[in-house]
């Protein structure tokens, strides 16, 4: 197997029978659906869990995959569809779990103030709508593209614009500034 085969050569070899056709995908994509996951649900169990429940569903659903769209738009949607039925379901006021980084830069002040502004980050997209804090952390958490995301959510580019910019405001709002990029 070359490493070089798209996607959709992968998923074309896995739905004509070669089931391990699909590790090189789930090595691809599982970590960068885990920190979606993660920034949408704010637990790592849970974020585990619908990584690799996208992952599986994905492998259940691959006759269905179009090979002519992108691979990463299909089973991202998929796992934002299980993320926001997830979040429908938990209350809104789950806890923060708390990061630990013991090897961070700085001293003890430098530490506490870097904890304290993720936590204030955090609280703060916990407190925005799910199609807002979908539109951020497919932005700047998974790095794609405009493009990307409305393949991803299924709208139009202009409305992940519109929705990306309201959001970012109200981010903002919550956290007392300024939130460009």
């Amino acid at each position: 197997m070359s490493r070089d085969e798209s996607d959709a050569e992968l998923a074309r070899r896995c739905v004509g029978g070669d089931p391990e056709a699909f590790r090189p995908l789930v090595e691809r994509y599982q970590k960068v659906l885990y920190n979606v996951a993660y920034r949408m649900v704010h637990d790592r169990e849970d974020a585990r869990d619908l990584a690799q429940g996208a992952l599986v569903k994905a492998y259940r659903k691959l006759g269905s995959f179009d090979p002519e769209r992108p691979f990463f738009s299909w089973l991202y949607r998929i796992l934002v569809n299980d993320a926001l039925s997830f979040l429908e379901k938990r209350r809104p006021t789950a806890p923060l779990e708390a990061e630990r980084d013991a090897g961070a830069p700085g001293g003890p002040h430098e530490e506490l103030e870097r904890r304290e502004r993720e936590r204030r980050i955090q609280a703060a997209l916990r407190e925005l709508a799910p199609d807002s804090r979908q539109v951020i952390v497919l932005r700047y958490f998974a790095d794609l593209s405009y493009a990307e995301m409305s393949e991803v959510l299924a709208i139009p580019e202009k409305t992940v614009k519109s929705r990306l910019f309201t959001a970012r405001q109200r981010l903002a709002g919550s956290l007392g500034g300024e939130v460009s990029r």
